[in-house]
């Protein structure tokens, strides 16, 4: 049985009293047991947790005591090991950064299509289907036929939107994300530079993998996720990606295969640029862990 229920969760909403709920915020959920990473700002919050159901429960029920929260939501997950090492809670200038401080998804958003009709939508022929993910994310899986913007970071997306869609031209557009925030901010932008028809995956990816039967889905590969498991697979379960600490690249068993990995110090992405100071940190930190395992599994009975 998975010991960790992991919840990941949004919302665009006016919170100008951002910096006042941090202490409290941070308090409740150490309280509770609970870690993770939970981003406020004044366009809203957004987090992802891990923790017993109880203590995850008693987090959820605090922030909706706000009346400008009551209506929070999320997706579950479980997992056998804890994907976080400790509760942070960070104050922001966006919950998700696009760079674009007009876009105000607070105000407009394109229109939310429930994972159900999802697979309608991006059928249509007339749909441009982007992911708005990175693509070290993105080529880990998609959505059959969607578009890989190939964007190292989320503030790249409104560049690669004004060189290559066009309202005239592309009169659908259809966007993915991870949890819906990425998507959710990116029509928002849609609809300000004059796209009509914008339409976004309510809940995102995870929302999709969990109320799409995979026998039906058109999602091909696994999703990267922000904490330890790296990547989960249809059935959100830890895929089979880990990553390298030099660089946070996500590796698949044919990386972890190569004999440019090294466990710890370096990767095929990074083996060749890592300077020789951070590798010789990189191994003894690495070496420190190893003997410390060899410790831990003498000491057992």
């Amino acid at each position: 049985m998975d010991a960790f229920t992991v919840y990941a969760f949004y919302k665009f909403v006016s919170l100008e009293d951002y910096e006042s709920l941090r202490k409290p915020l941070s308090e409740k959920c150490l309280n509770a047991g609970i870690v993770g990473t939970i981003l406020l700002a004044s366009e809203g919050i957004n987090g992802t947790i891990a923790g017993s159901a109880e203590g995850i429960e008693a987090v959820l029920a605090y922030l909706r005591e706000d009346p400008r929260l009551e209506d929070l939501s999320g997706k579950v997950s479980y997992t056998e090991d804890c994907p976080f090492n400790r509760m942070k809670v960070h104050l922001k200038k966006e919950i998700v950064t696009l760079g674009v401080p007009w876009v105000k998804p607070t105000e407009r958003v394109g229109e939310y299509v429930k994972p159900k009709d999802w697979n309608a939508l991006i059928a249509d022929p007339d749909v441009v289907l982007i992911d708005t993910r990175n693509d070290y994310e993105v080529k880990l899986g998609t959505f059959k036929g969607a578009i890989n913007p190939k964007t190292q970071s989320f503030r790249e997306l409104p560049d690669y939107v004004e060189k290559h869609l066009d309202p005239v031209r592309h009169k659908k557009v259809a966007m993915c994300c991870t949890g819906g925030i990425r998507c959710e901010k990116s029509t928002s932008y849609l609809l300000e530079m004059g796209f009509e028809n914008v339409y976004h995956l309510e809940g995102g990816i995870l929302k999709y993998l969990e109320d799409v039967p995979e026998e039906e889905s058109t999602w091909e590969g696994e999703c990267f996720v922000f904490d330890k498991r790296v990547s989960v697979d249809h059935a959100l379960q830890k895929g089979k990606h880990a990553m390298c600490f030099a660089c946070q690249h996500p590796l698949d068993p044919s990386d972890l295969a190569s004999p440019k990995y090294e466990e710890g110090v370096a990767c095929p992405y990074c083996q060749d640029t890592i300077e020789p100071e951070r590798r010789a940190r990189f191994a003894e930190r690495q070496k420190q862990i190893v003997l410390q395992r060899e410790r831990f599994a003498h000491a057992r009975p």
